[in-house]
């Protein structure tokens, strides 16, 4: 039986193939060295100049390319890119056979997370020049990835309470049959002792420590990550990843890396979204862990509709018809009307919250009432509790009733991304350690290879690389027009006239599948 034979290993090629012959037209490691090779990188706060003393260092600009080359094709150890160096081809190319060693592949990483963050937002800039980016309609969420830091090392006050309790016992324990012992079993118990002492001496410094910190938990091995719901009852050490998307095109717009819930967040990534956007005319979307009162202040204040998910309601009546939600507020005489037709007024004393001040509203009523056993189990009668935030957040609960259809697009929005990123490409973990802002240059290159793989597979590999080497000649003609002698004008019109002709085609396409469909041709 005949099989398709391999070359023989030493037998030498007459005519032999350069590096850039190996390399395919349309291989995207064109793309990631155009992408690099356009970007203002010391602008950027990349490390560019250095002093001339021992060995030279290695360009930022290849660094970063061998570490999108890396996020993109589900590589992102130090040490797995060094060895990427050394026997993929493509990065051979990428890097001109650069073989930079594990360290440095590393510390570029750790070293540059603010610069990593503004090269992301050149691949948000980029999809907006595409018109990816429809900036009508944005969904906010937060996903947890598990830090380098287990369960074990991490403490609260309970859990320290509980190490000293077990480790006090058991020197009592100790001490105790140390008085009735001697010899050798004598210096093994006084070991067993020392070894606990030294363990309680630990737990004690833990606490001193959280004393200190004001924190409610610390973390040995990774300081900043915290212990976090996962989903139900499940906990992890992790980092909260606020994550913006664009319903347009289920594209990233922003991220930030927190070791907080999301009760407080939604403000905070709605004025983030207004600058990146440069305008509030947008709807944004999030779920019912963003619902507090403050952040719809922040909401009111950007001029920013929001439609925030509303949580069940802790404090139900014994009969649902007496909720809180069953009794009209009448705004000018300042008072609740209640199902049975009492009025419940205030002194119109502030009386203040953890988060937040509320009035208290009453009745006497409530004391002959009948149906007192089925509206309120208090001994007085019902209290309702009106925060400073209700009118805004009534004014949510309205849109949401209005907009259910429209509410409903949230999780195939701001869930696409995370499906990619921890599904399909595995990062479901931080791969740095200690601090938020290592964590956030790791999570800045899964966004950079997300919104870089999503715009190819949009606008295809050909536009993007036209796109790409026309802004080389817009870089080149600004900084060295003399040389090159471009004309900027020339530039720009060549720059829209690929944009033009790609959204055209876009639409003959969706045009001819119309008619097709029309006239049964599928």
């Amino acid at each position: 039986m005949k099989f398709i034979k391999g070359y023989n290993r030493t037998q030498t090629c007459l005519f032999p193939v350069s590096l850039d012959q190996s390399i395919d037209p349309d291989n995207e490691v064109r793309l990631i060295d155009l992408f690099a090779d356009n970007l203002s990188l010391q602008e950027f706060g990349f490390k560019t100049i250095f002093v001339d003393n021992g060995r030279p260092a290695y360009h930022p600009a290849d660094l970063l390319k061998l570490y999108i080359y890396g996020y993109l094709n589900k590589v992102r150890s130090s040490r797995d890119l060094e060895k990427e160096c050394k026997r993929n081809i493509e990065v051979m190319w990428l890097l001109k056979n650069l073989q930079p060693d594990h360290n440095t592949i590393s510390n570029f990483r750790r070293d540059n997370p603010k610069a990593i963050k503004k090269v992301f937002r050149v691949t948000v800039q980029i999809a907006k020049n595409f018109n990816l980016i429809g900036g009508k309609l944005i969904a906010g969420d937060s996903t947890k990835f598990r830090a380098q830091n287990s369960k074990k090392n991490n403490y609260n006050q309970k859990k320290i309470d509980r190490h000293v309790s077990y480790i006090d016992k058991k020197l009592e324990e100790y001490n105790h049959v140390l008085a009735e012992e001697d010899g050798d079993n004598k210096q093994l118990i006084q070991h067993e002792i020392e070894k606990h002492q030294g363990r309680k001496k630990k737990y004690k410094q833990l606490e001193q420590q959280l004393k200190e910190t004001n924190e409610a938990q610390i973390s040995t091995s990774d300081p900043e990550s915290r212990q976090m719901i996962v989903r139900n009852n499940i906990t992890e050490v992790a980092y909260n990843v606020q994550t913006t998307v664009d319903e347009k095109n289920n594209l990233p717009i922003d991220y930030k890396v927190t070791n907080t819930n999301d009760s407080k967040a939604m403000g905070n990534m709605l004025r983030r979204a207004k600058s990146i956007l440069r305008t509030n005319d947008f709807t944004a979307l999030y779920d019912k862990g963003y619902h507090t009162g403050s952040e719809f202040e922040a909401a009111d204040n950007l001029d920013i509709d929001v439609l925030v998910a509303i949580p069940k309601v802790a404090a139900n009546a014994p009969n649902p018809e007496y909720n809180v939600e069953h009794f009209t507020y009448d705004k000018e005489s300042d008072c609740y009307i209640c199902p049975q037709g009492k009025e419940m007024t205030t002194t119109g004393k502030w009386h203040l919250a953890k988060t937040y001040r509320f009035k208290r509203y009453t009745t006497k009523a409530c004391k002959t009432c009948p149906v007192k056993p089925e509206c309120s189990k208090a001994k007085y009668g019902k209290a309702i509790q009106r925060s400073e935030y209700t009118e805004l957040i009534n004014q949510n609960k309205e849109r949401i009733e209005n907009n259910r259809n429209y509410y409903r697009r949230r999780q195939a929005i701001v869930e696409h991304p995370y499906g990619t990123i921890k599904r399909q490409w595995g990062f479901s973990y931080i791969l740095t350690k200690k601090f938020k802002e290592r964590a956030s240059a790791d999570v800045g290159f899964m966004f950079i290879a997300y919104n870089f793989r999503r715009i190819m597979n949009i606008v295809g590999k050909n536009a993007l690389k036209k796109y790409l080497e026309v802004l080389i000649l817009l870089v080149s003609g600004k900084y060295r027009p003399i040389r090159l002698k471009i004309n900027l004008l020339k530039v720009i019109k060549y720059l829209r006239k690929i944009l033009t002709s790609y959204f055209e085609g876009c639409l003959n396409r969706l045009k001819f599948d119309q008619n097709l469909l029309s006239t049964g041709g599928f």
